[in-house]
């Protein structure tokens, strides 16, 4: 008897051979693709340091970190051999549990790798004679092209033929071994504990390193919480101080009662425009701004006090004019007039801006003065932590949703135009825009359809039989176009969407960046696990919307279908995920390293850049989101969960090893030094990463019991149910049990005492344990309030060009040996 992915005679040989060529084309090109990436970063990695190591030379938490070498492979080890210590004191809990991620990654495919190469490989090589490389069951012809579903053929192919996944198997194909049978059930349970143990482990050293990391600071933000809920009687600084006070919890040092401050926060985004467009207009009139050194050439003239008799006055002396040597006419705008603004006229554009910013100066001082509305949203800084824990992790007032305490994020994470939409507003756009959300990932798949469609040699030889028959004589080509080409589609599917789904999550009215970041990740995982998994795997992908509805009501009128069905496809679709690992492993990762996106758009910035602003901008170092880069990789987790026990799957196995050792040490160089996450949510990933982690654990053990079930071992596949049961046990067990702790600080984890010696007020203790300097996390908000910045922002001057002649000069600020002022 032999194994399902089992096929006999000349059928196995051809389709192994395709298989193979398939595979080392994809892996020929990705490693080309790979080689030259990471060939380009390390030339490039010493001559452009403004961008490969931006963050090393613009952060302080970054300055802990060693200095790279200047050779070619040099910086390789110098990175590998950066300690956990220095990680965490450098980038932050949030760059640490993401690593960790990787580390987990790492752990369990290699445990999975190991039995899959000493135990599962000889017995699937005694029973088939091969060396598991996968043939996916063919169901008839493998060019028929009959029905509505794409299905991943042996070759290769995205085809339409839903007639493999129905058309029942023939006896000899579909009875495995004994022997087979039981090491698929042995390995489900072992390789699910696994899983659940490295979860638990890292969870347990995450959760130990984020009480002490939190508990022995004492930051505003750490004795901040975010009341919500405010009813109308208590809407004021005294009332809530009062109020809270009352509790018996703890002192209050200040209240921050948010308002409608609608119309400053307007007023300031039109005083930034125009404040750009009259430093436009000065560049062209000095001749334009070039760009030397390490920074721009700039001047930044701020008023130090914003509400002071200065912040009115002329932003430019007219001293300045007078030390201008040009030969540049002046530069001329036009403005509309009359009626419905149909007449215009030019004028002078220096002097247009400088009477719009002086009118916008008069119009923001005086908004800043005025009362505004207040609004349900309160942060209110306690006198302790652990004043500030306790109010969190109690309920407050007898009514719901009255007075309700959660952490608040730091002054610098806070949306605060969210902070004066209601909350009926707030809940109205999150409803609204995860509704437009689903419906988009839903739909994505048909937007595809008719582009996949073309990747068919028989939908190819409809509309070019030529072209048909030149891919059937060149297998190389053939393989670029059905193998390459698909995974490489899905892959800029996947960099693209992102983008979109991150400009709706913003206008949800989260109140935090860092809310909007976590939105981003479980809408992006949800977007690829539901079109490059369920869709493929579950229901099909079908050339037609009534196909596609009409499967889905299918399989969800017979669920216990999605077994059988899920257990076939992901034998058609296992050359195809196999490729799509390959691609992003060893062929874009080291893009991402190269960071092509800021490369090949960089020589556009320069041109479009006309002020010392805008060259200033433009050495800020790239920033790194987790919603972008997270959930393709927990897809790509869970594909090497799903496929880990079947016949063949080592070669998943390898490539995703590989993925996951080569990213890890990516981003470990791309958080250190090229790139600066400015969110944190103090690890608030992790919970997410493992709850998607439980859900491939089901969608594995759901499909073995498939596979079980198609091989007639009915028995064994009820053996399953338990380890299903005891899998959605454990996800709501985790939840209670150990999500808190990644929400909150356990009031034991607070220092009363330095534990570690004296302490200097302010210091943290995991500064003082690792001798490494002052968290990142902590840093960044030092010497914060919560104040909206609008409010108190420095209204700012223009930044002219600094020229090493003089010519632009100010009265009273000095020069430096190179003739430039300093600022």
């Amino acid at each position: 008897m032999n194994p399902l992915w089992a096929m006999k005679g000349s059928d196995q040989y051809q389709n192994q051979t395709k298989n193979q060529r398939d595979i080392q084309t994809q892996s020929v090109i990705s490693v080309a693709l790979g080689l030259i990436a990471f060939i380009s970063f390390c030339f490039l990695r010493p001559r452009w340091t403004s961008l490969y190591a931006a963050r090393k030379r613009q952060k302080n938490a970054a300055s802990i970190l060693p200095e790279l070498p200047d050779t070619f492979f040099g910086w390789i080890p110098t990175v590998y051999r950066i300690s956990e210590d220095e990680l965490l004191a450098s980038a932050g809990l949030d760059a640490f549990v993401f690593l960790s991620f990787f580390r987990m990654a790492i752990k369990f495919i290699a445990v999975t790798f190991f039995f899959q190469l000493v135990v599962m490989l000889p017995v699937h090589y005694h029973d088939t004679g091969n060396w598991g490389l996968p043939n996916p069951v063919q169901g008839g012809n493998s060019t028929s092209n009959d029905t509505a579903s794409f299905t991943y053929k042996s070759h290769g192919t995205l085809h339409s033929d839903m007639s493999v996944l129905e058309k029942p198997i023939e006896a000899e194909d579909r009875e495995p071994s004994e022997r087979m049978l039981w090491l698929y059930v042995f390995f489900v349970y072992l390789f699910s504990g696994f899983a659940m143990y490295f979860i638990v482990m890292e969870t347990k050293k995450i959760i130990r390193i984020r009480q002490d990391y939190l508990g022995s600071q004492s930051t505003v933000t750490d004795r901040t919480i975010r009341l919500s809920g405010i009813p109308g009687e208590l809407r004021s600084e005294e009332m809530i101080k009062e109020t809270i006070e009352n509790l018996q919890i703890g002192k209050v040092e200040s209240v921050l009662l948010c308002r409608d401050w609608r119309e400053v926060d307007h007023l300031m985004a039109k005083r930034q425009r125009v404040l750009r467009k009259l430093e436009e207009s000065w560049s062209l009139y000095l001749g334009g701004t070039k760009h030397s050194g390490n920074r721009a050439e700039a001047q930044q003239r701020t008023d130090s006090n914003a509400d002071g008799d200065e912040e009115s006055s002329r932003l430019l002396a007219s001293h300045n004019l007078n030390h201008t040597n040009t030969s540049h006419d002046r530069p001329m705008t036009r403005t509309w007039h009359g009626i419905l603004n149909l007449q215009s006229r030019k004028v002078d554009a220096i002097d247009y801006y400088e009477e719009k910013l002086r009118k916008l100066d008069e119009q923001v001082k005086s908004s800043r003065h005025k009362i505004f509305k207040p609004m349900p949203l309160a942060f209110v800084t306690l006198d302790s932590t652990a004043t500030a824990q306790m109010a969190v992790q109690a309920v407050m007032d007898p009514e719901p949703m009255k007075l309700v305490a959660n952490p608040a994020p730091a002054p610098s994470d806070v949306v605060w135009q969210h902070t004066y939409l209601s909350r009926s507003t707030r809940m109205f756009r999150a409803w609204s825009i995860t509704l437009v959300i689903a419906i988009l990932t839903v739909f994505w798949s048909l937007l595809l359809v008719p582009l996949a469609g073309l990747l068919s040699l028989e939908n190819i030889g409809r509309v070019s039989p030529h072209l048909r028959d030149a891919l059937n004589s060149h297998q190389t080509s053939r393989a670029l176009i059905q193998t390459g080409l698909p995974t490489l589609l899905f892959s800029l599917l996947s960099v693209a969407v992102p983008y979109l789904y991150y400009w709706l999550s913003t206008l949800q009215g989260m109140v935090s960046q860092g809310d909007i970041e976590m939105s981003l990740i479980s809408k992006n995982f949800f977007f690829s696990f539901f079109n490059l998994f369920v869709v493929f795997t579950v229901f099909g992908t079908v050339s037609n919307a009534t196909g596609y509805f009409d499967q889905i009501g299918k399989t969800l009128k017979d669920t216990t279908s999605i077994a059988y069905v899920l257990a076939r496809s992901l034998k058609n679709l296992v050359l195809f995920y196999m490729n799509l690992i390959i691609l992003q492993g060893l062929g874009l990762f080291p893009f991402r390293l190269l960071e092509f996106g800021s490369v090949a758009l960089y020589p556009f910035y320069v041109i479009s850049s006309k002020t010392p602003r805008d060259y200033s901008e433009l050495e800020q170092p790239p920033v790194f989101s987790y919603g972008f880069y997270l959930p393709q990789t927990i897809l790509v987790f869970i594909i090497c969960v799903v496929y880990s026990v079947l016949p063949g799957s080592w070669f998943i196995l390898f490539f995703g090893l590989l993925y996951f050792v080569l990213g890890s040490f990516i981003y470990k160089y791309q958080l250190l030094y090229a790139m600066d996450h400015q969110q944190h949510s103090t690890g608030g990933a992790w919970p997410i990463i493992c709850n998607r982690i439980i859900l491939g654990l089901v969608v594995f053990q759901l499909a073995m019991a498939g596979i079980l079930g198609l091989s007639l071992a009915i028995k064994r596949a009820i053996l399953i149910v338990p380890l299903l049961v005891f899998t959605i046990w454990f996800i709501v067990f985790y939840q209670k049990t150990y999500e808190p702790l990644m929400k909150f600080i356990a009031i034991r984890s607070l220092t009363h005492e330095p534990p570690f010696g004296a302490l200097q007020p302010g210091e943290s203790r995991y500064e003082n344990e690792t001798a490494r300097g002052r968290d990142v996390d902590e840093d960044e908000e030092t010497g914060l309030r919560y104040i909206n910045p609008s409010l108190v922002w420095p209204l700012e001057r223009p930044w002219l060009a600094k020229k090493q002649d003089g010519n632009v000069h100010e009265p009273g600020r000095g020069g430096n040996e190179n003739g430039e002022e300093n600022v």
